[in-house]
């Protein structure tokens, strides 16, 4: 056996191959288990980390080196790969307030860290990874170590400090969430107007006459809303309009629309009718014989960055484009709306016409399954070569970069954005990317456990670690208290969206599973990926200018 001994044991690449896979395997394994609905998840391969450091493994270095930077590159490319199509709606969508008050989070505890710091209370190398681990912010703590390593500071000590603080950073969060929930809960207030941007389905009867006689084109180019007219009842006959259909009185028009538009466009055609027309249960097909409803998927590459106007799918085939739904999100399917592969647009028309359609946007699930390597390779490059764009600030001996962990989640997120308009390809499966940002992750955790592993045990019988978790509660838990009071009662948010907004900013997915099991609906996960990207590029910056202004 003395060949096992020596392959486990004696640094080498497949030894370090070995016991990263056992740590992430271990680690992940345990992270299933839910103790009253909590788990901690992938945070165990960091715990894993930490043990087998501790114990004596040793892996070759230049080995642990290369996979937790990869593993970081990784993670926080696909996570901005993945929220980036939905980050620029969410903006629209009551987003800035979200992120103000998120931005707000980070700007309190950061404040609490320099003060602590500045009292020489801890040394900053040490207080950079209690500031990280009481945030759950392990890309923050990369960012620190390596902006320590470039100006020749030692690095070792905000890795321990941030393995000590790190698992009460993950709790820390959900009892703060618990301990304001009571209070909040009765004052809370439903923000008015959250759902105003969202696509609106709604039935009109034309009986203004100041549009008798005007074409639907026309009516458009004199109103700044945007809304999409799909079918007209005319005579007891449902026809497809276009934008030379002419408004006649007693028409009646299905129109899409969105909810801030209502008034106004109750009052350019006369009467909205009390139909229902955003219920789940509606059969649209049922409408009318010769007219089919079918949502299509774009999976052809020359759709991609195409304008919907530009396809003119009306002219050729006599069938109207009513909704677009792309990352969860409804679009209005205006005629200047970029398409993108993995989009799903609802065609409205004759069943022959259909067929053209689903033949040129091509429809085939199997051409997804596979994720499109080049646009994650080629982003990759770009985010690293972004991150090492040095930036100069005045007062600031050493420039500010993105780095390896800023670089590719803003590249991740322009892409994801932008990619379709230069006829990039950004679409992957949800099971891809989460597949591909848990390899990262893990592997990042796995190796930054394994680094500091080694002296953590001595270092937490120090009376110095009894410091780092006093105050990495005090950093968790009062921002996330002062700021929930904000947005609830000040910035008139629901609990839900505030509980999800924290977690974003607090970079904890394991308190976002908390309160999606706690609370009904998706307001939690849309308001935590609407956050969460400004937030992570923030601490990032962050870390770098405090290490770079403190020793610079």
């Amino acid at each position: 056996m003395n060949w096992f001994a020596e392959t486990i044991l004696q640094p080498s690449a497949i030894q370090a191959v070995i016991i990263i896979c056992l740590i992430c395997a271990a680690g992940l394994a345990l992270g299933k288990l839910r103790i009253r609905g909590i788990s901690l998840g992938v945070t165990y391969v960091f715990f894993f980390g930490i043990l087998a450091g501790a114990v004596g493994l040793q892996v070759d270095s230049q080995m642990l080196g290369y996979a937790e930077s990869f593993g970081l590159i990784l993670f926080v490319y696909t996570l901005g790969l993945q929220v980036g199509p939905g980050f620029v709606s969410a903006f629209r969508q009551g987003g800035t307030q979200l992120n103000l008050l998120a931005v707000g989070v980070v700007l309190l505890g950061t404040l609490m860290a320099l003060g602590v710091a500045w009292a020489g209370w801890l040394p900053l190398q040490d207080m950079m990874g209690v500031l990280c681990g009481a945030t759950t912010n392990t890309p923050a703590l990369g960012a620190a170590q390596q902006t320590l390593k470039q100006l020749q500071q030692p690095a070792s000590g905000a890795a321990l400090s941030c393995a000590v603080t790190y698992p009460l950073g993950m709790v820390g969060v959900i009892l703060a969430l618990i301990m304001v929930r009571g209070w909040l809960s009765r004052h809370e207030k439903e923000q008015k107007g959250g759902k105003d941007n969202e696509p609106f389905i709604a039935s009109f009867t034309v009986c203004n006459p100041a549009v008798f006689g005007h074409t639907l084109g026309e009516i458009s180019h004199m109103d700044d809303g945007r809304f999409v007219v799909s079918r007209l009842w005319r005579g007891g006959k449902v026809i497809l309009p276009n934008a030379q259909t002419l408004l006649e009185e007693g028409d009646r028009i299905l129109v899409i629309t969105t909810v801030k538009q209502l008034n106004h466009l109750t009052l350019y055609f006369g009467q909205r009718d009390a139909e229902n027309w955003n219920r789940e249960d509606v059969d649209w097909n049922a409408l009318d014989s010769n007219l089919v409803s079918q949502r299509i998927l774009i999976t052809r590459p020359e759709i991609n960055g195409r304008h919907l106007g530009a396809l003119q799918l009306r002219n050729r085939y006599g069938v109207n484009v009513s909704r677009v739904k792309r990352a969860g999100i409804q679009l209005v399917a205006t005629p200047d709306l970029t398409l993108r592969v993995g989009d799903r647009v609802t065609v409205v028309g004759e069943a022959e016409s259909i067929k053209h359609v689903v033949a040129e946007l091509g429809n085939v699930v199997k051409q997804l399954d596979e994720p499109n390597m080049v646009t994650i390779f080629i982003g990759i490059v770009l985010g690293l070569l972004l991150g090492s764009i040095p930036l100069y600030f005045p007062g600031i001996s050493y420039p500010v970069k993105l780095g390896l962990a800023g670089g590719p989640i803003v590249m991740g997120l322009l892409i994801g954005a932008y990619g379709p308009r230069f006829h990039m390809v950004a679409y992957t499966t949800t099971s891809a990317n989460l597949m591909i940002r848990s390899l990262g992750l893990s592997m990042y955790l796995a190796c930054l456990g394994l680094d500091a592993g080694r002296d953590f045990v001595s270092t937490v019988m120090q009376p110095a670690a009894l410091w780092w978790i006093a105050i990495g509660m005090l950093i968790t838990l009062l921002p996330v208290m002062v700021m929930s009071v904000v947005s609830v009662v000040s910035g008139k948010n629901s609990y839900a969206t505030t509980a999800g907004m924290l977690c974003g900013a607090m970079a904890n997915p394991i308190a976002l599973n908390y309160v999606n099991d706690s609370l009904p609906g998706d307001k939690a996960s849309v308001a935590y990926a609407t956050v969460y990207p400004l937030c992570m590029f923030l601490r990032v910056i962050i870390a770098q200018l405090i290490v770079m202004c403190w020793f610079g």
